[in-house]
């Protein structure tokens, strides 16, 4: 399965705490925050402990094993990462999922630094059983998922990748407006803007979205109901919802929801003269802008997302 890897770098997740004192600048002021706010200040506190203990312990077995960095998991868009680098988060689901767009193919190791505050379905490692598996990577001799993420490459040259989805709209609340070209088929539209799930986020925000338009129809007295679409996070095809088109004079709205595939990418024209935003899996401040005389093209990315299981 290829050389041997020499390199781990261990991307470490940002906890509350750090969050709040960068907002606050100092620890006593971020808990008074928290305390007029009513948020449980041991648990965040424990948070904090968790990831710093996990992160110290795992540098520490895998230096005895290989060359090993930490990265803050705010450089993660400018890291430039080895060909043959094993990758270990630890941290939150989310940090694996921000990790894998910026990773490319390379295996993901997620380690969970206390199963009694992280559900942990993106980090299946423990510290119990860290090295075996990191011993296991090292060797190319592990069991992982291939999860499928989506693209958005703008006509500028741009590129951006979703491990769950992508909002492409307005950064307010304002509407978004854009023209939609899918499968041969065009139309000007107004809303509040485009979601795009992958399988891995099908249970997330599109399910959401599907939770909605069912409450809806139930309430107006319609029995029927729309399916919730459970796709494997392997599958090559994406799911786009388009969130309260508008329909007017100068809107339509036929065009709001259908798959994508190898075959059929969804192509967004933007006209917003400004605020127009491209995010993906919920990272705002990580964008790029979708603004008049941006076009994108939305779909499956060449890259998957390689998360050793065993």
């Amino acid at each position: 399965m290829g050389l041997q890897k020499d390199n781990l770098i261990i991307i470490k997740g940002e906890s509350r705490m750090k969050q709040l004192k960068k907002r606050f600048n100092t620890k006593k002021q971020a808990k008074f925050y928290m305390s007029s706010k009513g948020i449980n200040i041991d648990q965040v506190e424990s948070e904090d402990e968790a990831i710093e203990r996990s992160v110290e312990a795992a540098q520490k077995i895998s230096t005895n094993m290989m060359r090993t960095q930490v990265v803050e998991q705010n450089f993660l868009p400018n890291f430039s990462f080895g060909e043959d680098d094993v990758v270990v988060v630890i941290g939150h689901d989310g940090l694996v999922a921000n990790t894998a767009k910026y990773v490319h193919n390379k295996p993901i190791l997620g380690v969970n630094p206390d199963p009694e505050l992280y559900d942990g379905i993106l980090l299946p490692f423990t510290l119990n059983n860290y090295q075996k598996a990191v011993e296991n990577v090292k060797k190319n001799n592990y069991l992982s998922k291939k999860v499928t993420m989506a693209e958005a490459k703008l006509n500028d040259g741009q590129r951006l990748l979703a491990f769950n989805d992508f909002f492409i709209g307005h950064q307010s609340h304002k509407s978004a407006r854009y023209k939609v070209h899918f499968q041969n088929k065009e139309e000007n539209q107004s809303s509040s803007g485009i979601i795009v799930s992958t399988g891995a986020g099908s249970t997330g925000w599109l399910s959401s979205l599907i939770n909605m338009a069912n409450c809806i129809s139930a309430q107006f007295g319609n029995s029927t109901s729309v399916q919730q679409q459970r796709l494997s996070w392997e599958t090559d095809r994406l799911v786009f919802i388009v969130r309260e088109p508008f329909l007017s004079r100068a809107s339509n709205i036929q065009l709001t929801t259908g798959f994508i595939t190898h075959q059929h990418q969804l192509q967004l024209e933007s006209s917003m003269p400004k605020e127009g935003v491209i995010f993906s899996d919920g990272v705002m401040d990580d964008f790029i802008e979708f603004n008049s005389g941006a076009i994108v093209q939305i779909g499956i990315a060449k890259e998957k997302a390689i998360l050793v299981t065993g």
